[in-house]
C-alpha cells in the first residue's frame, strides 16, 4: 500500500495502524495518484494551538473515504506524541473500516501493549466499567479481547502496589541456540556453527557483570527480579550456567527479588544436572517451550526433538521441584491445524503447570517461515485455534496475566501469558507494563530506562551478535553510562 505523510515524519504509527488492519500488505511511501494507484493511504496532520487533526484519506481497489480526528493536546512533549499516535491510528482505522468494512479484534488499537490503554484510563479514576465501555465505544475492541484486556489490567495494578523508584529487573542474554527455529527472527547464534565464541562470549559477560553490578550498588538501586533469556540459555553446560549464576550473585544483591527466572526452553538442550545446577541458585521459575506437541509440527520448524522428549522433560522437571513452571505454545505454526493446536494445549495443560503462555505466530523478516515461504494456517484457522484457547484454559483455572502484539502477527490478533492463581511472572508484567527499569546485559538485549515521574522511558541497545559484543566493550561502557545519568535524573526528582 502506498503512503503520503503531510505535515508529519509518523513512519512507524502508519506502519502499525497498515500492519494491524491489512497484514498482508507492506508500506510503500511516495505520492498518491488516486487515479494510478489501487492501494493507498493519504495522512494529514494539522494542528492550532492544542487542537491537532489527523484526517486519513484511504483508497482501496476503487473505493475511498476520509476521516478526520481531532484530539486536545496535554501535558508535556512526550504525552503529546503518545496523543498523536492514537489520533493517527484512530483516524486510519476509521478510514478502512468506512472503505472495507472490517472489523479486526483490536479495533483501532495498534500499539503492542493495549493493556496500557486500560491502566491509564484506570490511573485516570475510571471504573472497571467506564474503562470497558470506553475499549468498546471509542476503540471498538471485540468483548472477548475487552476481557483479556481488563482482566491483564487487573495483574498489573496488583503488581505495581509496591513500586519504589529505586526498583529495577535485570535481564542477561545467551544468544545461542543448538539449532535455529523456522520461525525465529532473534538475535541468536547456533552453536554448531559458533561453539568457538561461547566462552569469549561468557568472559565479556563476566566484565559486564562486574561493572553493571559495581554502578547498580553505586545508584543505590533495588533489585526486584531476574530473568535469563536468550536464545537458549540451557544451551550453556551445566558449569558454565553454574559459573555465570555464582557471578551474578556475586556482583548483585539478590535479597529483594521476589522471582529468579530462566529460559530452559528447548528440551533438547536440558538436562537434569542443569536443573539441579537452576535450582541450586535459587532459580524458583522456568521456562519449557515446545511451542507444539505434534511431531510434523515440529519438524516443520527445525525442532530436533519430539513430544515424547518434551514429555520426558517435564517429568525430569517434576522431580527436580521447580515452584513455577511456564510452557509455551504457538498458533499457526507451519503445517499445524486446529486440531493440531487443541491436542496440543490439551496435552500441555495435563503437565499441571501453573503458567502458559499462547504466542500466534509473527511473520517476521529474517525467519526462515519468510524467506522460504513455508505453507503456514490462514487466519481463519488461527482464530479457531485461538477461539479454543480462551475457553479451554479459563475452564482449566487459568487467567489472562499479561499480554502483546508484534508487527506481522498473523491475524492482527496477540501473545497472552497465561496463569493459575500465584503463578503469574512478575518480570513479564514489569517489562510489558514499563513499570520500572529492565537493565539488559549480554549481546542483544535492550536496557529500558523507567520514570514513572517524569512519564520518560528511554532505550539503550546492546549490540546484536556476539562476535560484535566480544570485541566491542566500549559500547558496553557508553550504555552504562546512559544508565548512570538516566538513573541520577531520576533519584534526584524523587528525594
Amino acid at each position: 500500500m502506498k503512503l503520503q505523510l503531510i505535515g508529519h515524519d509518523y513512519k512507524y504509527v502508519a506502519e502499525q495502524s497498515l500492519l494491524a488492519l491489512f497484514p498482508q500488505e507492506r508500506p510503500v511511501y511516495g505520492e498518491v495518484d488516486p487515479a494510478s494507484d489501487s492501494r493507498w493511504a493519504v495522512i494529514t496532520i494539522r494542528e492550532d494551538g492544542d487542537q491537532c487533526t489527523v484526517t486519513t484519506e484511504l483508497g482501496w481497489d476503487g473505493k475511498s473515504a476520509p476521516f478526520a480526528h481531532t484530539v486536545t493536546l496535554s501535558g508535556d512533549d512526550y504525552a503529546r506524541e503518545g496523543q498523536r499516535r492514537r489520533a493517527i491510528g484512530m483516524s486510519f482505522f476509521r478510514a478502512a473500516q468506512a472503505v472495507t468494512g472490517i472489523a479486526p479484534p483490536w479495533g483501532s488499537l495498534t500499539g503492542i501493549r493495549p493493556v496500557k490503554v486500560a491502566t491509564e484510563l484506570r490511573e485516570e479514576g475510571k471504573s472497571w466499567e467506564e474503562t470497558d465501555q470506553i475499549l468498546r465505544d471509542t476503540y471498538f475492541v471485540t468483548p472477548q479481547r475487552r476481557r483479556l484486556c481488563l482482566d491483564a489490567a487487573r495483574y498489573t495494578e496488583l503488581a505495581d502496589r509496591d513500586r519504589d523508584a529505586r526498583d529495577f529487573s535485570l535481564y542477561v542474554g545467551i544468544p545461542f541456540c543448538p539449532t535455529r527455529c523456522a520461525y525465529c527472527s532473534f538475535v541468536s547464534n547456533s552453536v554448531e556453527k559458533s561453539f568457538h565464541l561461547v566462552e569469549p562470549y561468557l568472559e565479556a559477560l563476566h566484565q559486564e557483570i562486574v561493572s553493571a553490578g559495581e554502578m547498580v550498588r553505586d545508584l543505590g538501586l533495588r533489585l526486584k527480579s531476574f530473568y535469563m533469556g536468550g536464545g537458549t540459555p540451557t544451551t550453556l553446560s551445566a558449569e558454565q550456567m553454574g559459573r555465570l549464576l555464582d557471578d551474578l550473585c556475586a556482583n548483585f544483591d539478590f535479597s529483594h527479588v521476589v522471582e529468579r527466572t530462566v529460559e530452559a526452553g528447548r528440551p533438547d538442550t536440558i538436562t537434569r544436572e542443569k536443573l539441579q545446577v537452576l535450582r541450586d541458585h535459587a532459580v524458583d521459575r522456568i521456562s519449557v517451550n515446545p511451542q507444539t506437541m505434534e511431531d510434523n509440527v515440529l519438524r516443520a520448524i527445525g525442532r530436533r526433538h519430539t513430544a515424547a522428549d518434551i514429555e520426558a522433560t517435564m517429568e525430569t522437571v517434576a522431580a527436580v521441584g521447580f515452584p513455577h513452571v511456564n510452557m509455551d505454545l504457538i498458533a499457526g505454526l507451519p503445517e499445524d491445524t486446529p486440531e493440531g493446536f487443541r491436542r496440543s494445549l490439551r496435552r500441555v495443560m495435563d503437565f499441571g503447570t501453573d503458567n502458559l503462555t499462547v504466542h500466534t505466530l509473527s511473520l517476521k523478516k529474517g525467519s526462515r517461515i519468510t524467506l522460504e515461504g513455508s505453507r503456514i494456517p490462514t487466519v481463519e484457522e488461527v482464530e479457531e485455534m485461538l477461539t479454543y484457547a480462551d475457553p479451554a484454559l479459563r475452564a482449566a483455572g487459568f487467567s489472562p496475566y499479561y499480554l502483546y502484539r508484534q508487527k506481522y502477527q498473523s491475524g492482527s490478533f496477540e501473545n497472552v501469558g497465561w496463569c493459575r492463581n500465584g503463578g503469574e511472572g512478575l518480570y513479564n508484567i514489569y517489562i510489558m507494563e514499563e513499570l520500572h527499569t529492565i537493565l539488559s546485559l549480554g549481546g542483544g538485549g535492550s536496557t529500558k530506562m523507567v520514570d514513572r515521574r517524569a512519564d520518560r522511558i528511554e532505550r539503550v541497545f546492546n549490540l546484536k551478535y556476539p562476535l560484535e559484543y566480544i570485541q566491542r566493550p566500549e559500547k558496553i561502557r557508553e550504555n552504562q553510562q546512559a544508565f548512570r545519568d538516566f538513573c541520577h535524573r531520576m533519584l534526584m526528582r524523587t528525594e
